[in-house]
């Protein structure tokens, strides 16, 4: 069984189709890659496995259930984390962590909260008002409130986005360990095209909601004739098609 089965997905927003009939499939256990410039579709796609919108037609399955008729079953197994969405700012981190333990119902939520404390080296800001931290410590506390009910599945929206290299480092080195140590599936839409090298198994780039190619970062490379997935996302962009890449020089200069 597919941890997540998209088929058919689409969203319209009047006129506007922000998604247009978009078909994947994410094994258990492993990282998928979304990609594409703003305005592609990430965010209504990701939106959409929430259930926070309602597709305009298509189907979703997480985990075995439609998100259509047994959302909230899945939902349980599942959690987001974005440096966009803010936790409520005058409650602390730990009153943060224990509102959204009691929304998953997680057991033995004290320990849990002293656990990822320790993991994501929160203890020393559990009594510090969320809007007090600064954007590596939001980025940090955002992860621990995705992992307090031990998600099967998780998306993350850009969770590098505004960090200083070393801080992202650690944050993908992380990643990559708690998928590793859980089976957790994960959907990692990003700008930062060597931290889709580095975590994704495969790839889907998005261009005005529609899926223009995909594959592994190996493939998209090969295909491409590229030496990383930033020129290949530039090609896409520019419509170049692949096997026909520009001489570095001319690729260099642009359109």
């Amino acid at each position: 069984m597919d941890a997540i089965r998209v088929e058919g997905l689409t969203k319209r927003y009047g006129t506007t189709l922000a998604v247009d009939g978009i078909d994947f499939a994410v094994a258990p256990g492993t990282t998928l890659g979304l990609l594409g410039g703003n305005g592609a579709g990430k965010t209504t796609t990701i939106a959409m496995l929430l259930g926070l919108l309602i597709p305009t037609a298509g189907t979703i399955r997480m985990l075995g259930h439609d998100m259509a008729r047994d959302r909230f079953t899945a939902l349980a197994r599942m959690n987001f984390s974005s440096p966009y969405v803010s936790l409520p700012a005058r409650l602390t981190v730990a009153q943060n962590l224990r509102v959204y333990g009691h929304l998953y119902g997680v057991p033995r939520l004290e320990q849990r909260i002293d656990e990822l404390a320790a993991e994501l080296d929160l203890a020393d800001l559990l009594a510090r008002p969320a809007g007090q931290l600064s954007a590596g410590q939001k980025t940090r506390v955002a992860l621990a409130k995705a992992l307090i009910n031990r998600p099967e599945v998780l998306l993350l929206d850009e969770p590098t986005a505004s960090l200083d290299p070393d801080t992202g480092d650690w944050v993908r080195t992380w990643l990559e360990r708690y998928r590793a140590e859980s089976g957790c599936t994960i959907l990692l839409a990003s700008h930062n095209m060597a931290e889709v090298e580095r975590l994704c198994s495969q790839v889907l780039m998005l261009k005005r909601g529609r899926i223009v190619d995909r594959g592994s970062p190996a493939e998209l490379l090969g295909r491409y004739e590229r030496e990383g997935l930033e020129e290949v996302f530039l090609d896409i962009a520019r419509d170049r098609r692949a096997g026909t890449a520009m001489p570095h020089a001319a690729a260099e200069a642009g359109p």
